[in-house]
């Protein structure tokens, strides 16, 4: 495996292969004095880290490659090479034309498709996995280097030298030379949405497949806990306790269990629990489309109820002058509006109740004037700034404070809105590429640096329900969490870190001062590693949900060739603490959805459950412990990260 980028996500996405799949790995990336950054909380203690890897590897490599004699450290699978730019000679150096897959996991969209389009070259049966930003880009990306893959194949094969080159590449999957377009951010947005909305709603969808997972808090005494479609996994024993377990894989019998059996979900008193509801196919996610200003917003309040005493007066003048004169109503209403508009004749040698109701008229027709003025001024005003950033409503509570809208923070964003709640943006940036999409939503921004004094206030801070921040900077992020927890200590606060050990001893300290108020930290490289590493072991992931620290993966997979499920029944084939069935896809093989990933060409998003046992498309989730599954079936599973790789590594693992 060959893992080419520049930032955490390459280094996770290269550990989670070799320590949790037992790959081979060669990491590509930037010499360390050409990577320094803004300074972040962790980043020096990963560039130490990174400086003794490629250390040890220059050793390594020194001392000759079949010296196994060395028993005191086992021999490394990771290879390490620094490279300025990902040219062809990098690549080649690398290994790609001999690799099973290689990940460009590069931040910028075009060094990943450069390097793409040259790794293709150089190896038609490689196995790729990009990582972009851009939606509709990635899926003509995936297109075109699958077409040119089918092309040079057959190209290969027809041309002699075929069988020396297919036989050169048997352990890298060939025949298996598929393209897969990922994004991080939509990894992760959903899991960062879902945390600080509720923190117990949990979706994964991608192509029209949907699983919703709700966390539940610990039954009362005498009460039992409703399992819903299967237990998922019960939270830490100390989830209460500030000094307690914190929630990650290190934490011991204390922390989260993971595909819990039956027993130890009886056995676990006093739990809370994440429960599977809800699998079905929906309907494609909606696109963002352009927002509609309503007529409602061209005036202000105020200047509405000015016209609506106006057409009230005018009313009332008519209904006099039928009173008065004995006029019918129609021809009424036509002279008062003549009266109004000072066009009509003076009511001279008429009765005195007519010449009263005209100057009456009249009076209202000067009233009129500014009226139509200030409507005129302050709709161009409104078109004018409809382009503009608005600014948070004075009565606005209840909403999700945002802070960042970079990659992440704009597909965040994307999601709030689509669950309909509430959000304020807080950037300081003011050419960041998510005030675009909140312009378009009509979503409420204060631009400002979020330490300054007076920026999370204008937000609304003290009325809201939740805080995400988002920014690539750690201590802009804690330092925007501290300061919102001393003007509201209950406040949900969800932070982005990048080191974990900085970000547990952040959750542990902040769970220590507010025990009352929900405090979660996510790193988006950990929720983006395991749908990566997928990708690149050919795997349909078709996404991730956090639990406490921990992460559940949910993946799609054809039974055959597998002797863990194949001929077992459904109960036989579960594996507590490893993997679990949780449906069977009953669809024509042609209709079933492919082998995409939930990534950046399906966005995710929360879409309400659809009941019933079968969906529409042949999903059937209700399946008995006593079905037994054939070559044939499709089934959709949720696993650990260790989990799904015994179950589909491509080679038997020393250790679980």
């Amino acid at each position: 495996m060959v893992v080419a980028g520049d930032d955490a996500l390459a280094h996770r996405l290269a550990a989670e292969l070799r320590g949790v799949y037992g790959e081979q790995v060669t990491l590509v990336v930037p010499p360390a004095q050409r990577s320094v950054r803004p300074p972040v909380v962790g980043r020096a203690r990963g560039s130490n880290l990174f400086d003794r890897v490629s250390a040890a590897v220059n050793r390594a490599a020194g001392n000759g490659e079949g010296t196994p004699g060395r028993t005191a450290e086992p021999p490394r699978s990771e290879r390490v090479l620094e490279a300025a730019e990902l040219s062809e000679a990098v690549l080649a150096e690398a290994g790609v034309e001999r690799a099973a897959a290689l990940a460009l996991v590069y931040d910028d969209d075009e060094t990943n498709i450069r390097a793409a389009l040259t790794a293709r070259r150089l190896n038609p049966r490689l196995r790729l996995v990009i990582r972009l930003y851009n939606r509709r880009l990635g899926q003509h990306i995936e297109e075109l280097l699958d077409q040119a893959s089918a092309l040079a194949t057959v190209d290969i094969d027809s041309g002699g030298d075929g069988e020396g080159t297919a036989g050169g590449r048997q352990g890298a999957g060939a025949g298996d030379a598929s393209t897969t377009v990922l994004s991080d951010a939509d990894t992760a947005a959903p899991a960062l949405a879902a945390t600080a909305v509720a923190g117990t709603s949990k979706v994964v969808q991608t192509d029209g497949l949907m699983l919703r997972a709700v966390e539940r808090p610990p039954p009362g005494p005498g009460q039992v806990a409703d399992p819903g479609l299967c237990t998922l996994a019960l939270l830490s024993a100390t989830t209460n306790d500030p000094a307690g377990a914190d929630g990650s894989e290190s934490s011991g019998p204390q922390g989260p269990q993971l595909l819990p059996d039956e027993r130890a979900v009886a056995a676990a008193t006093g739990r809370g629990t994440v429960v599977l509801e809800t699998v079905s196919y929906t309907g494609p996610a909606l696109s963002a489309r352009r927002s509609v200003m309503p007529f409602a917003s061209l005036l202000s309040r105020r200047l509405r109820w000015s016209f609506a005493g106006l057409v009230g007066c005018v009313v009332g003048l008519a209904v006099a002058s039928v009173v008065v004169n004995g006029e019918h109503p129609l021809h009424a209403t036509y002279l008062t509006l003549l009266d109004l508009f000072a066009i009509n004749d003076p009511a001279i040698g008429k009765p005195v109740g007519q010449q009263i109701l005209q100057l009456f008229s009249g009076l209202v027709g000067l009233l009129l004037l500014p009226v139509l003025l200030a409507a005129v001024l302050e709709a161009l005003g409104t078109f004018r700034s409809g382009s503009a950033l608005r600014k948070p409503p004075r009565g606005l509570s209840g909403h999700v404070v945002l802070l960042g809208v970079g990659k992440i923070g704009t597909r965040v964003l994307a999601r709030l809105r689509e669950l309909h709640i509430p959000v304020v943006c807080v950037e300081a940036d003011p050419e960041a590429r998510g005030l675009a999409l909140a312009r378009r939503l009509r979503v409420p921004v204060v631009l400002g640096d979020v330490t300054q004094e007076g920026v999370l206030e204008a937000a609304k801070i003290h009325r809201a329900h939740a805080l995400l921040a988002l920014t690539s900077a750690d201590t802009t992020n804690l330092e925007a969490a501290l300061y919102a927890r001393t003007v509201r200590p209950d406040l949900r606060v969800v932070l982005r870190l990048y080191d974990d050990d900085f970000a547990t001893a952040v959750y542990r300290t902040l769970r220590a001062a507010h025990p009352q108020a929900l405090t979660r930290s996510r790193s988006v490289s950990h929720l983006a590693a395991p749908a990566f590493a997928g990708a690149m072991m050919g795997r349909q992931i078709l996404g991730a949900i956090p639990v406490e620290r921990r992460v559940l993966l949910f993946a799609a997979i054809d039974v055959g060739g597998y002797a863990q499920l194949e001929g077992r029944t459904v109960g036989e084939a579960f594996r507590a603490g490893a993997w679990r069935v949780l449906a069977l896809d009953t669809a024509d093989p042609g209709e079933r959805r492919g082998g995409g990933v939930a990534s950046g060409t399906s966005a995710a998003s929360a879409v309400g459950g659809a009941g019933g046992g079968r969906a529409r498309s042949g999903l059937v989730w209700d399946l008995p412990s006593t079905y037994v599954l054939r070559a044939g079936d499709r089934v959709v599973l949720a696993a650990t990260r260790r989990g799904l790789a015994e179950l589909l590594g491509r080679r038997p693992r020393a250790r679980a």
